[in-house]
């Protein structure tokens, strides 16, 4: 039993904050809700405003905001110097045109509702602000980070987390009254600023590199797991004492290691840290929204939310659409980033304490931003399902009509040019059919002629000229299309010979049944080939290679006999394996003793039962589940 006292109560709000987050996340996942959702709602339930657990959810924030500072370290971990340079017209084009702008929209709409100018300024500015926390969690966990549009999205999200360097330095000129000498100080403050860069840049460039390299070297784990984390929290630290923001310190960290060779060390170091952290942050925000509060002031809060995330997600949709971006996209932008962030407790925060905002705006506008963060998940997924299915452009593309040629390819991707190329350099007539229209444009870039059809259809295939050729090829990656189109081929133009692309040992089991003039196993040869080059690598001959993988062929086609006669998996004799063989039990021979009739028919009848279980199907009767 723990003893009563200080120890015993951290080791309790230890197991209690686990086990929420062990407890909600799975569940809303489930629910497909996402997991911040579940963060958020397992803090609230623990925290000030439900059980009572957690009193100072401000202090498990302020250690919580390392997780963010890691997130983004891992970030710039992925993102190279060229790349980050690539990005350049979206950080300061689109970031910036869409902070300018949907600050001046919900400028004008707090000062509409009543707001003193610069209260409205501070108050819309901090909304501006998206959660980088939330919305990269979700663009993760959807697997959309390094696409074009989430790299869009993260573009936004730098400018935006730059944005809060200028707006801290503009709150002493928005306070009532300023003491004497702060233009010289906040003169010393930018300067400050530009060092603390300037000196992480340095030591990123200059230094890192040489010391886990030393690191490496000693061969001590735990030490190159303790630079990692040095480096993190040594650049959040550098970072915010030069009054910029701590994540931003981090991120520029590893944009400067991201081409180190020990980068993926780095990542894996810092990863554990990170989840867990970055989960207890959301915990945080669920504990520190004030339920009494929203309770006693809903109108004006639930009012806020929902005001101020539909006129940021109009005009992040209409400056989306003015630069260029299709309506999903768009759409799908808006309600990622509708919500205020994290950065919004720190510029709220500055604001109260340099008086331009009172405590009561100080907390109803805090407790709007958390409410914002928490319905995110919820309005994602909601637009997610509201929008209709990508459809196709069709432009550029020629459907299937009419098509002459010796032999039919159905399907383009990688498997299927490969096999053109063969044909093609023999002067054979192929005509090409695919239904993925960017696929079809892609390919034209590169000189090739494939035309849009979905080679399950009849109609598509007899307007492909199938009745006519010599050869079908079914090249498609959907083990169930390929067979639906051997059916149909079989049945409709028996005069074309059919090559199938088999997806794995079973599909190919299914295709012989079928009677295909042949198959080939998508990746068999290619990885006897490379496994015959690292045999060849290790110095063995290469007429012993040849050797050696004939007799792998050879014992495969014959696996294939014996699963076609005995079911799938016979033949598993055939396999080479490396898992050792157990030598039986050889009892020591004694002299042997007569036995008499009885014990005689005893031993013959057991033999007997032995051999009924030795039977093949006897076993496969006896196995459970069978």
């Amino acid at each position: 039993m723990a003893p009563e006292g200080h120890g015993g109560g951290d080791l309790l709000h230890v197991v209690v904050l686990l086990g929420a987050a062990v407890v909600a996340v799975p569940l809303f996942r489930r629910l497909g809700l996402g997991s911040v959702l579940g963060y958020l709602t397992a803090g609230l339930v623990i925290g000030p405003s439900g059980l009572g657990l957690f009193d100072d959810p401000a202090s498990i924030l302020h250690v919580a905001e390392l997780g963010v500072v890691m997130f983004l370290f891992a970030i710039g971990l992925e993102m190279e110097p060229s790349r980050l340079w690539s990005l350049r017209q979206d950080i300061f084009g689109l970031g910036l045109v869409q902070v300018l702008g949907c600050g001046l929209l919900m400028t004008g709409v707090a000062v509409a509702a009543g707001f003193d100018l610069k209260v409205a300024f501070i108050a819309a500015m901090g909304f501006v602000l998206s959660s980088t926390a939330i919305v990269m969690q979700i663009l993760e966990e959807r697997g959309e980070v390094s696409t074009a549009a989430g790299q869009r999205v993260v573009a936004i999200l730098l400018l935006e987390d730059l944005a809060i360097v200028p707006l801290l330095a503009m709150i002493p000129l928005l306070a009532p009254a300023g003491p004497a000498g702060d233009g010289t100080s906040r003169a010393l403050a930018f300067a400050i600023a530009v060092g603390a860069v300037v000196a992480l840049v340095v030591v990123g460039r200059w230094l890192l590199n040489p010391l886990f390299r030393v690191l490496a070297q000693a061969r001590a784990r735990e030490v190159m797991t303790a630079a990692a984390l040095l480096v993190v929290l040594g650049a959040a630290l550098l970072m915010q004492l030069g009054g910029l923001s701590t994540a931003m310190g981090a991120f520029l960290a590893g944009v400067l290691l991201s081409e180190s060779a020990f980068r993926h060390e780095l990542e894996a170091d810092v990863e554990p840290f990170r989840g867990i952290l970055l989960g207890l942050f959301f915990l945080g925000v669920g504990m520190a929204l004030d339920v009494p509060l929203v309770l006693r002031d809903w109108p004006v809060i639930l009012g806020g939310v929902a005001v101020l995330m539909l006129v940021k997600a109009a005009g992040i949709y209409g400056v989306a659409r003015l630069l260029g971006s299709e309506h999903r996209e768009a759409l799908t932008r808006a309600s990622l980033l509708a919500q205020g962030g994290e950065f919004a407790f720190v510029l709220y925060a500055a604001s109260a304490a340099a008086g331009v905002l009172d405590g009561g705006t100080n907390a109803t506008l805090t407790a709007t931003v958390i409410v914002s963060m928490a319905v995110t998940p919820l309005a994602v997924a909601a637009v997610h399902r509201l929008l209709p299915a990508e459809g196709q452009s069709f432009d550029g593309v020629e459907p299937a009509r009419d098509l002459r040629a010796s032999v039919l390819i159905i399907g383009f991707g990688r498997f299927g040019q490969v096999v053109s190329q063969g044909l093609l350099a023999r002067g054979i007539d192929v005509a090409i059919i695919d239904k993925d229209t960017e696929a079809i444009r892609n390919a034209a870039k590169f000189g090739f002629l494939v035309y849009y059809g979905d080679g399950t259809r009849l109609d598509v295939l007899r307007a492909s000229g199938a009745a006519e050729v010599q050869a079908i090829l079914i090249c498609v990656d959907d083990a169930s299309a390929a067979d639906h189109i051997v059916a149909l081929a079989k049945a409709e133009f028996s005069q074309a010979k059919l090559y199938v692309r088999a997806y794995d040992r079973g599909h190919a089991l299914r295709l012989i049944e079928a009677r295909v003039d042949a198959h080939v196993r998508e990746t068999f040869e290619s990885a006897l080939a490379l496994s015959g080059k690292t045999l060849e690598g290790l110095g063995v001959p290469p007429e012993d290679v040849e050797e050696v993988l004939e007799d792998v062929r050879r014992r495969d086609v014959e696996r294939l006999r014996l699963e076609l006669a005995d079911g799938f998996g016979a033949g598993r004799d055939l396999l080479h394996r490396n898992a050792p063989t157990p030598t039986p039990f050889t009892p020591p021979k004694r002299k042997a003793r007569p036995l008499s009739p009885e014990t005689a028919s005893v031993v013959v009848e057991d033999a007997r039962e032995g051999a009924r279980d030795d039977d093949p199907q006897s076993a496969r009767e006896q196995q459970p589940g069978s």
